[in-house]
């Protein structure tokens, strides 16, 4: 590993965030001479962000805590075409309205994780349409363009895998990396920023950026990537059965937010731990280290830590005690996702896919048919099978550690 002198890269460094540096000897060296303001893009396509981009929530509060400036940069500009990179195909362009809206939801995530304000070391929150929606075409081409060569631009990995399989790549999306490095110029020259983060997919993204500021500015600015994180079965983090895993309650339970880091594989346990909580490295040295049944209370506290960061203590407690009530007595438990049921009745189908247990009806059909749909204490062995909900609610699971509530309407 790497020595180096600077809080900040010892701090990624130690906590497995570093996948790419680009100058990480100009990098320590400016970070222990100055606050450094480091940004991370995320385009606004949703109404929340998901697990999948809580590695770079979490990149920008550890520059916090190392004494550096976060900058979240909204994309309110870029969102109207949608990032290229790694994708099957093009994205649904957004409405200005819908974008906005979508901004001022994800804004409240990054508040849990950050601290806003006007000090030097506080996190302040910009958006590119700001810029971008101002700029002239021509002129744009004319100072920016000049500096970017297309077969370069044809060499990166994220826009060489779609041509070669013969996927669509638009004029619009080709677009994208020459705003993302213009972004860098902007922040550099508006807020001073010297570091662009981001997923190892972005590295030719933020390897323009650097070079147009060098060409343009002649300034001197960073880049850092974070690996690819999958799970220990080679599976994409954030990905379950039912779905994505949202940040925001208002897409998904605290109860179900809690039991995704409850059902951690056990070989990944002290890496999640290091990137996504802030237990010392000591005691996250013992919990790794655990055998057995004993493992199962080092993954209680990742998912007691990564809930209340994110959700709040009091919703990790909450969440903690329907487990336990669950598991442990056998009983609903009052954080479990509930679906009334009108007219009394319900076919099994439909109730797992309600309960937002199964993603679709046909992957609820799988899961009778192999053995994993309950009702109570029942298998389910009969896919037409019909619930019926009276006085008292009924447990549905869906395989050991996914459960829900009937409740009639």
């Amino acid at each position: 590993m790497t020595e180096h002198t600077s809080d900040l890269l010892r701090l990624l460094s130690t906590r497995g965030y570093i996948h790419q540096l680009t100058d990480a000897a100009g990098l320590d060296g400016l970070a222990n001479r100055q606050v450094v303001p480091g940004y991370i893009g995320f385009d606004p396509t949703a109404p929340s962000l998901h697990v999948g981009s809580l590695v770079q929530i979490m990149l920008l509060r550890r520059l916090q805590q190392a004494g550096h400036k976060p900058i979240v940069l909204m994309g309110g500009g870029t969102g109207k075409i949608g990032d290229p990179s790694f994708k099957d195909e093009a994205r649904k362009l957004l409405s200005e309205d819908g974008i906005a809206t979508n901004v001022a939801s994800i804004r409240r995530i990054f508040e849990r994780f950050l601290t806003f304000g006007d000090g030097p070391t506080d996190a302040i929150m910009l958006d590119n349409a700001e810029w971008l929606d101002a700029l002239e075409y021509i002129p744009f081409l004319r100072d920016i363009g000049q500096h970017f060569s297309v077969n370069r631009m044809l060499s990166f990995d994220s826009v060489k895998l779609r041509l070669d399989r013969e996927q669509s790549l638009s004029f619009l999306e080709f677009n994208y990396m020459i705003l993302q490095a213009y972004d860098f110029l902007e922040l550099s020259r508006r807020a001073g920023c010297r570091l662009q983060m981001g997923g190892s997919d972005q590295w030719g993204n933020i390897v323009n950026g650097i070079e147009l500021s060098r060409r343009v500015d002649s300034t001197e600015v960073y880049g850092i990537t974070t690996p690819l994180i999958t799970t220990a079965d080679g599976g994409k983090m954030g990905k379950t059965m039912s779905g994505a895993v949202w940040l925001h309650e208002d897409q998904l339970p605290h109860y179900d937010y809690w039991q995704f880091w409850r059902n951690t594989d056990d070989r990944d346990v002290g890496r999640f731990l290091r990137l996504f909580t802030d237990l010392p490295l000591d005691e996250i040295a013992r919990l790794e280290a655990l055998q057995g049944a004993e493992i199962n209370e080092a993954k209680k506290i990742l998912a007691d830590a990564a809930t209340a960061m994110c959700r709040g203590e009091a919703a990790a407690a909450e969440a903690a005690e329907t487990a336990r009530r669950t598991f442990e007595e056998g009983s609903a438990g009052d954080s479990l996702p509930t679906y009334t049921v009108a007219g009394g009745e319900i076919g099994i189908v439909d109730a797992l896919v309600s309960l937002g247990l199964c993603a679709s009806k046909g992957e609820a059909r799988r899961l009778i048919k192999g053995g994993g749909a309950r009702v109570g204490a029942d298998k389910v062995t009969d896919e037409a099978l019909t619930i019926r909900v009276g006085g008292e609610p009924v447990r549905i699971a869906a395989g050991k550690k996914h459960h829900g509530i009937l409740v009639a309407g």
